[in-house]
């Protein structure tokens, strides 16, 4: 039975959602003053900049050992001067071992009651989190909105729903009554969800918010303690989220070290520390898949990853030919190519495409799809709008190595400018064709604003690279553009044996990049792009055990 107070009708939705999979929002993702107030904006921004070069002092974790940061504006490649309080992983580990008694005997019901006022007082400071993001991960501000915002908070939420279902799935306790006959056997029967311990969160540079809570409040909703470990060189967001769920600890009387931000000094890393400390049972990453790999050898653990995958798109024919390439030029300009669900393969057969009964000759294909990101990103209006900044010089450095590679290129990068801000780090997409042959070059994730065109002898060819290039390397996405039916069904067949998900047809407001939260399954486990899936319950179940009770009932 919920009883949660103002939280239950949201939570009830929440669960709801999990089983429909249809449209769900707990935040509104719109950043309106009819959403958030007229003055929200300009508040957020002046918070943010409030925190520049000082001291973060808003988390409750004790007296630091040190303060230290390392984070730059993407925007400015200015520092952003802000210090964080510095513990050593074995204090980090130790605080959260002395919380772990007191956070597992908590009912799930004040949980999740805590869980959902930190991120209802989180809704507060989107526009604080978004400009924080910005300034950290190079997202231009809608997406630093959305995505560090309300779409990070309905992943949270939609932990928490799911935790809080598993949870209550089975009953606490049951009479069991066996007919032997003369007599029956009774046995009074309880159980208990026992969580599995300390756990490490630890986050990405790019999307430091959205890939990171939903393992934080999934530990959290089933009484782990968390330590949130994020990349050095995004810090910020994380810390806002933080300090809203150890203020909320606070105020339900917990202490509010079941929650920690760990940060690196600039000096050494302390990631794997935390990893491999006996005490921590529970790691969520997302990151590159080196380490990532690592981690899952790590004995002893509960290791939940996303690490990076070589996306596809299939094209064989389509209805509207501009349409489709104007979609695509959005996918891979969009936040400059810096998303994991960004597309990256492009096999397009060497006789070109059948668009409503005319063959379109391949030359004249590939022409288009470069066309359609120049024009995007020459547009004075949109382009700084949707490529952002590039978040660190390693990627900006990729995009020009590109010259190296044993390809033809269809588009190369044009000098830029943001009117709002000169000394950004910039670079537009380019585009590169590749024979099917030189699989050395396309095998990989190539992180950034890359696309690669690669011929084929016709759409079998592109169906079988492309479920090989999963099942071998990963991939979190893959969009397909036919109007053959039989081709469709074979590339949901095909590609589904490869753990990918497959957009089909995309045009228009929907992008092969975006997964929705209580919907999509973001990343399926089933390749080597990860192992885990927000949020299915897998992800939820093994973060605790049940472990039961019985003795005789007494007559």
């Amino acid at each position: 039975m919920i009883d949660l107070n103002e939280h239950e009708q949201i939570l009830k939705q929440a669960i709801n959602a999990l089983h429909d999979r249809t449209y769900f929002a707990g935040f509104p993702e719109n950043p309106s003053p009819d959403n958030y107030g007229a003055d929200a904006d300009a508040k957020g921004q002046k918070l943010f900049n409030n925190l520049l070069n000082k001291p973060y002092e808003e988390l409750r974790q004790g007296e630091p050992e040190a303060w230290v940061g390392q984070e730059e504006s993407p925007y400015t490649q200015e520092s952003l001067g802000i210090k964080y309080p510095y513990f050593s992983p074995g204090k980090l580990v130790a605080h959260a071992q002395e919380t772990f008694h007191q956070w597992r005997k908590v009912p799930a019901d004040t949980r999740a009651t805590i869980l959902l006022d930190a991120l209802s007082n989180l809704q507060n400071r989107f526009f604080e989190l978004a400009y924080a993001t910005m300034h950290t991960t190079g997202q231009a501000f809608m997406m630093a909105f959305q995505a560090s915002g309300p779409h990070a908070a309905d992943r949270a939420l939609e932990a928490i729903a799911a935790g809080y279902e598993e949870l209550n799935r089975f009953p606490k306790e049951a009479n069991w009554e066996k007919p032997m006959g003369k007599y029956n056997l009774k046995l009074q029967k309880s159980w208990v969800a026992v969580p599995k311990g300390v756990a490490v969160a630890i986050g990405c540079s790019t999307f430091p918010t959205w890939n990171t809570v939903p393992g934080m409040f999934g530990s959290l909703i089933t009484g782990n303690p968390v330590i949130v470990k994020p990349h050095p060189k995004s810090v910020l967001p994380m810390a806002l989220i933080v300090a809203e769920v150890q203020k909320a600890l606070a105020t339900h009387g917990l202490n509010p070290q079941i929650c920690q931000l760990a940060v690196d000094p600039d000096d050494r890393l302390i990631t794997k520390d935390l990893a491999e400390h006996p005490v921590v049972k529970i790691i969520d990453y997302t990151g590159n898949t080196a380490f990532g790999n690592y981690l899952e050898s790590l004995p002893g653990k509960i290791v939940f990853t996303e690490k990076a995958g070589v996306n596809s798109v299939i094209l064989d024919s389509a209805s509207d030919l501009d349409k489709v390439m104007q979609n695509l030029a959005f996918s891979v300009s969009l936040y400059s190519g810096q998303m994991c669900t960004a597309p990256q393969n492009f096999f397009i057969p060497e006789s070109g495409l059948n668009v409503n009964g005319t063959q379109i000759p391949y030359e004249q294909v590939v022409q288009k799809f470069a066309d359609a990101v120049s024009a995007l990103i020459n547009n004075p209006k949109v382009g700084p709008h949707v490529l952002g900044a590039i978040q660190s010089p390693v990627t900006a450095q990729r995009v020009k190595d590109m010259e190296n590679i044993p390809g033809k290129p269809l588009l190369t990068t044009c000098d830029l400018a943001n009117p709002q801000f000169a000394g950004a780090r910039l670079c537009s997409p380019v585009i590169y064709e590749v024979p099917a042959s030189a699989k050395e070059v396309y095998n990989r994730e190539l992180f950034g604003p890359i696309a690669l065109v690669i011929k084929t002898q016709n759409t079998e060819e592109s169906i079988a690279l492309a479920k090989e290039l999963a099942q071998e390397h990963g991939a979190i996405s893959c969009g397909a553009y036919t109007t053959n039916s039989d081709i469709k069904e074979q590339i949901k067949d095909e590609m589904s044996l490869a753990g990918t998900p497959v957009s089909f047809n995309l045009t228009g407001n929907i992008y092969l990049n975006q997964h929705a939260s209580f919907s999509d399954f973001h990343v399926t486990g089933g390749n080597p792009a990860g192992n885990a899936s927000f949020t299915n319950p897998e992800f939820i179940v093994k973060r605790f055990t049940w472990v039961g009770f019985r003795e005789p009932v007494r007559e």
